[in-house]
């Protein structure tokens, strides 16, 4: 276990040293503003009321899921992995004392505490922004349930580029072949919509369960396990395939 800690650790260092940490930071800040200023446009001076100011996180949350969240994610998992293997650092942590499975496993941790930090800072801040709207009312509890949700379908995807990252040789092509299983996962649904349940970016949206007046826990159930078999299956896929991998 202190072998895993001293690795995961070493994992979270270099994660904090990337700039995409300060570029998801800035983008964040913009977005969520730029939201702000619409909806307050729309609602005060066209008349229009978009959403108020207990739905603007959950709104942000909708957008940033499908945009900036997953590209930032994709980016970390892609430097954490390819990145590593291209420069060749990738040796000095794999002549560590702790084995591979460790180390596989300490930067899918490292990344699991960007993604969790990153959706706590977007929740903070769309809030923060939310105080300047025209409401009534606010809700906090369902806020933070919605950004919490929001964690799993995130890392699965994360567990999805890894697997990627570790198949191609390159940053590129690891990052636009990522996109295109994003892309085709999501193209699928609509193009299946009685299949759309089983694929993983339609989770995306599953924090809009806990919402409702009436919560559905057969269905939340179902989605968390359909969750929790591609984050197994992916995880030991991706450590196979690094595992393998020669540096």
């Amino acid at each position: 276990m202190s072998t895993l800690k001293a690795a995961y650790l070493n994992e979270l260092y270099k994660i904090s040293k990337k700039k995409v940490i300060i570029f998801a930071s800035i983008f964040s800040i913009i977005a969520v503003i730029i939201a702000g200023i619409i909806v307050y446009s729309v609602n005060n001076f066209i008349g229009i009321r978009i959403t108020g100011c207990s739905e603007f996180s959950i709104l942000v949350l909708s957008v940033l899921s499908y945009t900036l969240i997953p590209l930032f994610t994709a980016f970390v998992c892609i430097e954490m992995f390819s990145g590593e293997f291209v420069e060749q650092t990738i040796k000095i942590t794999l002549t560590s004392p702790a084995p591979r499975l460790k180390v596989f496993t300490a930067k899918i941790l490292a990344i699991a505490t960007f993604i969790a930090t990153n959706l706590i800072f977007v929740m903070l801040i769309s809030f923060a922004t939310s105080l300047f709207l025209n409401s009534t009312s606010l809700s906090i509890f369902k806020i933070m349930l919605a950004y919490i949700s929001q964690f799993l379908p995130i890392l699965v995807f994360a567990l999805v580029v890894i697997t990627i990252a570790n198949l191609t040789k390159g940053t590129t092509s690891t990052f636009m072949l990522s996109v295109l299983v994003f892309l085709v996962f999501n193209g699928l649904g609509f193009a299946f919509p009685y299949f759309k349940s089983i694929l993983f970016t339609s989770a995306f949206d599953w924090y809009r369960l806990f919402l409702g007046s009436y919560i559905n826990i057969f269905k939340i159930l179902r989605t968390f396990l359909i969750l929790c078999g591609y984050g197994i299956m992916f995880f030991g896929i991706g450590f196979y395939l690094f595992d393998k991998k020669e540096i």
